[in-house]
């Protein structure tokens, strides 16, 4: 029996798109009539699917995409999430959303996924199974967590916490990156000032100075050899950064390398404390999230583990993966690790055995999160005085280096 796809509207002007079984259209029409649907567009499937695929084989009519490079931004990401949740807590179909979202999209990365995901699913794949093609936008923990969401029928649930969970990680990045914008500017333009005064202004000093015929003293000796150095070799000052870093990616190419840096990282003062206290908030939340919806315990573990970003917490999470397949409990081999406090590991403890583990889990992220805006909060505050001590220091150096040969002069003159 012939099975038709048909678009149709309800007593509320709701659209409506299913498909029916009938022996021919006219009988579609009437059945779809009996249900109190007026029928806008009736096709039969197997022509469709015919039609489809005369096209794909002639290369005939398909979706424009425009050209876009690098992966969807995570504001926009947040952004996309949070609505299509509000449209699925509308009960409106999944299709149907997605394709409103995607007529709001400008383009870019987000619209040629969504494009991709659209096509898909009208060719019979899942929500889940669309997004997974779509890696640039759609990550692994979203891809489980909409899959999660798919088998327990709680899409709309899972699509909130997951755009609770991606604007709280937005949120903690923006604090971070918001309380470093004013150092940054800071050094950026006093480097810029002090640089200018060591190229220009202290070789015209120093031709003065040579014209006087004296001693000079040490440390205008040091200033000008500093110049000097500034002058001769400008180009190392911005080539020593850019090769530090580049020596870093090289170096994080190779697994030991990455595990050596990741650690000096975490043990750096202040820094250190603010990337531990973080990522160890961006895993327990996704954990709790994944665990909450449903993931299985080993495979939350192994998506959380890849969402780490640090390689001392990728071997932990290895050896606490491998211990709970031994049969273990999380709390054991996450103390053994030593990335997390005493407290987190008892915090976890208790959600074991209580059977509230994903409750545990997001009170440690908020928790840690606290944690980090605090640390945050206290680092700038301590960076402003040093900056204005160090800068202070520098330009009295120069000052007192180019004034005293001059006082000396005079002494000498009178």
């Amino acid at each position: 029996m012939p099975t038709y796809q048909y678009e149709a509207m309800d007593n509320t002007g709701t659209e409506i798109k299913e498909s029916i079984e009938a022996e021919s259209e006219a009988e579609a029409q009437q059945l779809i009539r009996d249900k109190g649907f007026f029928v806008t567009n009736i096709t039969e499937q197997q022509k469709k699917k015919k039609k489809k695929a005369a096209e794909k084989k002639q290369g005939g009519p398909k979706k424009k995409k425009t050209l876009s490079l690098g992966k969807v931004k995570a504001k926009q990401l947040c952004t996309f999430t949070r609505q299509l949740s509000t449209l699925q807590d509308a009960g409106l179909p999944v299709l149907r959303s997605l394709k409103i979202l995607e007529g709001q999209c400008k383009p870019g990365p987000l619209k040629n996924a969504l494009d991709g995901v659209v096509e898909d699913i009208e060719s019979g794949n899942t929500l889940s199974e669309s997004m997974a093609k779509q890696p640039k936008a759609f990550d692994e923990l979203y891809v489980n967590m909409v899959r999660a969401g798919e088998a327990s029928g709680a899409l709309e649930i899972i699509l909130q916490r997951l755009a609770d969970f991606k604007e709280r990680a937005q949120t903690l990045k923006k604090k971070v990156q918001g309380a470093m914008i004013y150092p940054v500017a800071v050094v950026c333009v006093a480097g810029g000032i002090v640089g200018f005064i060591m190229y220009y202004i202290v070789p015209k000093f120093k031709a003065i100075f040579e014209g006087f015929g004296t001693d000079l003293p040490k440390i205008t000796e040091m200033l000008i050899a500093a110049s000097d150095t500034v002058v001769n070799y400008f180009y190392l000052f911005p080539a020593v950064p850019i090769g530090f870093w580049l020596f870093l990616k090289v170096v994080k190419k190779n697994k030991t390398g990455e595990y050596i840096v990741d650690f000096c990282a975490l043990k750096i003062p202040v820094l250190g404390k603010i990337l531990q206290k973080s990522t160890t908030a961006r895993i327990m939340r996704t954990l709790g999230t994944l665990i909450s919806s449903g993931v299985p315990i080993l495979e939350a573990l192994t998506i959380a583990r890849d969402t780490a970003g640090n390689a001392v917490f990728k071997r932990a999470f290895d050896n606490i993966y491998a211990a709970i397949r031994e049969g273990e409990t999380i709390a054991k081999p996450l103390g053994e690790a030593k990335i997390a406090d005493d407290l987190v590991v008892n915090m976890v403890d208790v959600g074991e055995e209580t059977g509230a583990l994903d409750v545990m889990m997001y009170k440690v992220a908020d928790m840690y999160d606290e944690d980090v805006n605090t640390l945050v909060d206290g680092m700038v505050k301590l960076i402003e005085p040093m900056l204005v001590v160090v800068l202070g220091l520098v330009v009295g150096f120069i000052v007192i280096a180019l004034f005293m040969p001059l006082i000396k002069l005079l002494n000498d003159l009178s």
